[in-house]
Protein backbone atom coordinates (compact mmCIF):
# COMPACT_ATOMS: atom_id res chain seq x y z
CA UNK A 1 0.00 0.00 0.00
CA UNK A 2 2.61 2.25 0.66
CA UNK A 3 4.27 1.92 -2.16
CA UNK A 4 1.16 2.82 -4.26
CA UNK A 5 0.94 6.16 -1.98
CA UNK A 6 4.43 7.12 -3.41
CA UNK A 7 4.08 6.01 -6.81
CA UNK A 8 0.49 8.04 -7.21
CA UNK A 9 2.53 11.12 -5.18
CA UNK A 10 5.00 10.74 -8.03
CA UNK A 11 2.57 11.47 -10.50
CA UNK A 12 1.09 14.08 -8.93
CA UNK A 13 4.03 16.11 -8.83
CA UNK A 14 4.70 14.88 -12.44
CA UNK A 15 1.29 16.63 -13.28
CA UNK A 16 1.92 19.88 -11.40
CA UNK A 17 5.36 20.53 -13.02
CA UNK A 18 3.65 19.84 -16.06
CA UNK A 19 0.80 22.53 -15.72
CA UNK A 20 3.48 24.78 -14.25
CA UNK A 21 5.17 24.64 -17.55
CA UNK A 22 1.85 25.28 -19.06
CA UNK A 23 0.89 28.23 -17.25
CA UNK A 24 4.38 29.44 -18.07
CA UNK A 25 4.00 28.99 -21.76
CA UNK A 26 0.50 31.17 -21.74
CA UNK A 27 1.75 33.30 -19.47
CA UNK A 28 4.39 34.72 -22.61
CA UNK A 29 1.81 34.23 -25.41
CA UNK A 30 2.53 37.79 -26.56
CA UNK A 31 6.69 37.55 -25.52
CA UNK A 32 8.35 38.77 -28.54
CA UNK A 33 10.46 35.50 -29.87
CA UNK A 34 9.14 33.14 -27.06
CA UNK A 35 10.08 29.60 -27.33
CA UNK A 36 7.48 27.10 -25.59
CA UNK A 37 8.15 24.82 -23.54
CA UNK A 38 7.57 20.83 -22.62
CA UNK A 39 8.42 18.86 -19.89
CA UNK A 40 10.11 15.29 -20.76
CA UNK A 41 9.16 11.99 -18.17
CA UNK A 42 10.23 8.52 -17.77
CA UNK A 43 9.49 5.66 -15.25
CA UNK A 44 10.91 5.22 -12.36
CA UNK A 45 12.91 1.67 -11.17
CA UNK A 46 11.16 -1.38 -11.11
CA UNK A 47 11.08 -3.92 -8.58
CA UNK A 48 11.18 -7.65 -9.22
CA UNK A 49 8.72 -9.23 -6.67
CA UNK A 50 9.53 -12.80 -8.58
CA UNK A 51 12.07 -13.75 -11.69
CA UNK A 52 11.01 -15.34 -14.82
CA UNK A 53 10.99 -19.14 -14.60
CA UNK A 54 11.82 -18.86 -10.93
CA UNK A 55 10.07 -22.09 -10.02
CA UNK A 56 10.78 -25.22 -8.10
CA UNK A 57 9.17 -27.54 -10.63
CA UNK A 58 12.10 -28.11 -13.94
CA UNK A 59 9.31 -28.78 -16.05
CA UNK A 60 7.49 -25.14 -15.79
CA UNK A 61 9.02 -22.38 -17.51
CA UNK A 62 7.39 -19.17 -16.62
CA UNK A 63 7.75 -16.90 -19.56
CA UNK A 64 7.47 -13.34 -17.46
CA UNK A 65 7.84 -11.77 -14.35
CA UNK A 66 6.04 -10.34 -11.48
CA UNK A 67 7.94 -6.51 -11.38
CA UNK A 68 5.76 -3.37 -9.92
CA UNK A 69 6.81 0.59 -10.88
CA UNK A 70 7.40 2.93 -8.63
CA UNK A 71 5.93 5.88 -10.44
CA UNK A 72 7.39 8.74 -12.72
CA UNK A 73 10.51 11.49 -13.04
CA UNK A 74 10.49 14.47 -14.61
CA UNK A 75 13.80 14.74 -16.24
CA UNK A 76 14.22 17.65 -18.69
CA UNK A 77 12.42 20.37 -20.07
CA UNK A 78 12.64 20.59 -23.49
CA UNK A 79 12.39 23.98 -25.40
CA UNK A 80 10.84 23.93 -29.11
CA UNK A 81 12.73 26.54 -31.59
CA UNK A 82 10.30 25.83 -34.13
CA UNK A 83 9.81 29.53 -36.21
CA UNK A 84 7.08 31.99 -34.33
CA UNK A 85 4.54 34.07 -37.21
CA UNK A 86 6.13 37.48 -38.56
CA UNK A 87 4.17 40.01 -37.29
CA UNK A 88 4.80 43.61 -39.15
CA UNK A 89 5.20 46.40 -36.93
CA UNK A 90 6.95 49.56 -39.57
CA UNK A 91 8.97 49.86 -36.78
CA UNK A 92 12.18 50.45 -39.03
CA UNK A 93 14.35 49.35 -35.51
CA UNK A 94 12.41 46.14 -35.67
CA UNK A 95 14.33 42.91 -37.14
CA UNK A 96 12.85 39.41 -37.21
CA UNK A 97 15.05 36.42 -37.83
CA UNK A 98 13.30 34.45 -40.37
CA UNK A 99 14.99 30.64 -39.55
CA UNK A 100 18.13 29.53 -37.38
CA UNK A 101 20.12 32.03 -35.39
CA UNK A 102 20.13 34.50 -32.82
CA UNK A 103 21.44 38.04 -32.13
CA UNK A 104 23.96 38.95 -29.96
CA UNK A 105 24.00 40.98 -26.71
CA UNK A 106 26.55 42.05 -24.59
CA UNK A 107 25.40 42.18 -20.70
CA UNK A 108 26.91 44.66 -18.04
CA UNK A 109 29.20 42.10 -16.83
CA UNK A 110 30.77 41.72 -20.69
CA UNK A 111 29.80 37.90 -21.15
CA UNK A 112 27.50 37.55 -24.16
CA UNK A 113 23.92 36.22 -24.17
CA UNK A 114 21.80 35.24 -27.34
CA UNK A 115 18.03 36.81 -28.02
CA UNK A 116 15.45 35.99 -31.08
CA UNK A 117 13.75 38.99 -29.90
CA UNK A 118 14.44 42.11 -32.56
CA UNK A 119 13.12 44.58 -30.89
CA UNK A 120 16.36 47.30 -30.96
CA UNK A 121 16.66 50.78 -29.53
CA UNK A 122 19.19 53.35 -30.03
CA UNK A 123 20.21 54.37 -26.64
CA UNK A 124 21.03 58.02 -25.54
CA UNK A 125 24.82 57.48 -26.65
CA UNK A 126 23.36 56.12 -30.37
CA UNK A 127 24.57 52.69 -29.47
CA UNK A 128 22.34 50.02 -30.80
CA UNK A 129 20.27 47.97 -27.42
CA UNK A 130 17.83 46.09 -26.57
CA UNK A 131 14.72 46.90 -25.18
CA UNK A 132 16.55 46.49 -21.55
CA UNK A 133 19.46 48.61 -22.90
CA UNK A 134 21.98 45.50 -23.64
CA UNK A 135 24.33 46.70 -26.34
CA UNK A 136 23.82 44.58 -29.71
CA UNK A 137 27.07 42.49 -30.62
CA UNK A 138 28.91 43.82 -32.53
CA UNK A 139 28.87 47.04 -31.01
CA UNK A 140 27.05 50.00 -33.38
CA UNK A 141 26.80 53.24 -32.81
CA UNK A 142 24.74 55.71 -35.22
CA UNK A 143 25.13 59.86 -35.01
CA UNK A 144 22.96 61.98 -34.11
CA UNK A 145 22.70 63.55 -37.41
CA UNK A 146 20.88 60.14 -38.68
CA UNK A 147 17.42 60.52 -40.55
CA UNK A 148 16.92 56.60 -41.50
CA UNK A 149 18.08 53.30 -40.63
CA UNK A 150 18.22 50.10 -43.14
CA UNK A 151 18.79 46.59 -41.99
CA UNK A 152 18.91 44.72 -45.16
CA UNK A 153 18.49 40.88 -45.26
CA UNK A 154 22.03 39.61 -44.82
CA UNK A 155 22.35 42.23 -41.42
CA UNK A 156 23.86 45.17 -43.18
CA UNK A 157 23.16 48.35 -41.92
CA UNK A 158 22.81 51.80 -43.41
CA UNK A 159 22.09 54.98 -42.17
CA UNK A 160 21.10 58.18 -44.37
CA UNK A 161 22.56 61.21 -42.36
CA UNK A 162 20.63 64.55 -43.05
CA UNK A 163 21.53 66.80 -46.09
CA UNK A 164 22.79 63.31 -47.63
CA UNK A 165 20.87 61.40 -50.31
CA UNK A 166 22.58 58.43 -50.16
CA UNK A 167 22.63 55.62 -47.42
CA UNK A 168 26.23 54.56 -46.32
CA UNK A 169 27.01 51.35 -44.86
CA UNK A 170 27.88 51.82 -40.82
CA UNK A 171 27.55 48.08 -39.30
CA UNK A 172 27.11 44.58 -39.78
CA UNK A 173 24.55 42.19 -37.52
CA UNK A 174 25.87 38.74 -36.73
CA UNK A 175 24.19 36.27 -36.16
CA UNK A 176 25.04 32.53 -34.07
CA UNK A 177 23.57 29.33 -33.93
CA UNK A 178 24.15 26.62 -32.27
CA UNK A 179 24.33 22.67 -32.82
CA UNK A 180 21.20 22.46 -29.85
CA UNK A 181 19.80 25.10 -29.12
CA UNK A 182 17.48 23.46 -27.24
CA UNK A 183 20.83 23.55 -24.66
CA UNK A 184 20.73 26.87 -24.32
CA UNK A 185 20.05 28.30 -20.69
CA UNK A 186 16.73 31.09 -20.47
CA UNK A 187 18.36 33.83 -17.88
CA UNK A 188 14.89 36.10 -18.41
CA UNK A 189 14.46 38.79 -21.06
CA UNK A 190 14.22 36.77 -23.57
CA UNK A 191 17.76 36.40 -23.34
CA UNK A 192 20.06 32.97 -23.76
CA UNK A 193 23.34 31.87 -22.63
CA UNK A 194 25.28 29.17 -24.05
CA UNK A 195 26.09 25.71 -22.06
CA UNK A 196 28.01 22.21 -22.14
CA UNK A 197 25.08 20.81 -23.95
CA UNK A 198 24.33 23.83 -26.65
CA UNK A 199 27.61 23.75 -27.55
CA UNK A 200 30.07 26.49 -28.66
CA UNK A 201 28.23 29.34 -30.72
CA UNK A 202 28.76 29.54 -34.45
CA UNK A 203 29.05 32.90 -35.87
CA UNK A 204 28.11 34.04 -39.12
CA UNK A 205 26.26 36.48 -41.55
CA UNK A 206 22.21 36.22 -42.27
CA UNK A 207 20.89 34.43 -44.79
CA UNK A 208 24.24 32.44 -45.76
CA UNK A 209 25.56 29.08 -44.29
CA UNK A 210 22.28 27.72 -42.74
CA UNK A 211 21.98 31.20 -41.21
CA UNK A 212 18.30 32.66 -41.09
CA UNK A 213 17.62 36.16 -42.74
CA UNK A 214 16.55 39.29 -41.33
CA UNK A 215 13.36 41.16 -41.98
CA UNK A 216 13.23 44.90 -41.41
CA UNK A 217 9.71 46.32 -39.48
CA UNK A 218 8.83 43.17 -38.38
CA UNK A 219 8.97 41.07 -34.95
CA UNK A 220 8.83 37.36 -34.33
CA UNK A 221 5.82 36.37 -32.23
CA UNK A 222 5.85 33.53 -29.34
CA UNK A 223 5.20 30.35 -30.90
CA UNK A 224 2.83 29.09 -28.32
CA UNK A 225 -0.22 27.67 -29.63
CA UNK A 226 -2.85 28.54 -27.07
CA UNK A 227 -5.31 25.83 -28.02
CA UNK A 228 -2.82 23.16 -27.68
CA UNK A 229 -1.57 24.30 -24.47
CA UNK A 230 -5.43 24.25 -23.35
CA UNK A 231 -6.10 20.89 -24.15
CA UNK A 232 -2.62 19.90 -22.65
CA UNK A 233 -3.83 21.64 -19.41
CA UNK A 234 -6.96 19.50 -19.35
CA UNK A 235 -4.47 15.86 -19.77
CA UNK A 236 -2.76 17.01 -17.07
CA UNK A 237 -5.37 18.12 -14.82
CA UNK A 238 -7.44 14.84 -15.37
CA UNK A 239 -3.98 12.94 -14.94
CA UNK A 240 -3.51 15.06 -11.56
CA UNK A 241 -6.90 14.12 -10.71
CA UNK A 242 -6.99 10.45 -11.29
CA UNK A 243 -3.48 10.06 -9.02
CA UNK A 244 -5.07 11.87 -6.17
CA UNK A 245 -7.88 9.41 -6.82
CA UNK A 246 -5.26 6.73 -6.21
CA UNK A 247 -4.08 8.02 -3.04
CA UNK A 248 -8.10 8.58 -1.94
CA UNK A 249 -8.80 4.57 -2.73
CA UNK A 250 -5.82 3.13 -1.35
CA UNK A 251 -6.34 5.08 2.30
CA UNK A 252 -9.73 3.50 1.56
CA UNK A 253 -8.35 0.05 1.34
CA UNK A 254 -5.92 1.05 4.39
CA UNK A 255 -9.40 2.04 6.07
CA UNK A 256 -11.27 -1.46 5.71
CA UNK A 257 -8.09 -2.81 6.50
CA UNK A 258 -7.55 -1.36 9.91
CA UNK A 259 -11.43 -2.79 10.63
CA UNK A 260 -11.17 -6.15 9.59
CA UNK A 261 -11.03 -6.46 13.48
CA UNK A 262 -14.08 -4.86 14.04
Amino acid sequence: MNRALRTAATGMYAQQLNVELIAHNLANVNTTGFKKSRPEFQDLMYQTLKAASDTQDPNVQQPVEIQVGNGTLPVATERSFAQGDIQPTNNPLDVAIQGDGFIQVRRPDGSIAYTRDGSLKISGEGTLVTSQGYIIEPGLSLSSNTTSVSISRDGAIEATLVGESDASKVGQLELAKFVNPAGLRPIGNNLYIETTASGSPILGTAGSDGFGELQQGALESSNVDVVEEMVSMIVAQRAYEINSKTVKTVEDMLSMANNLKR
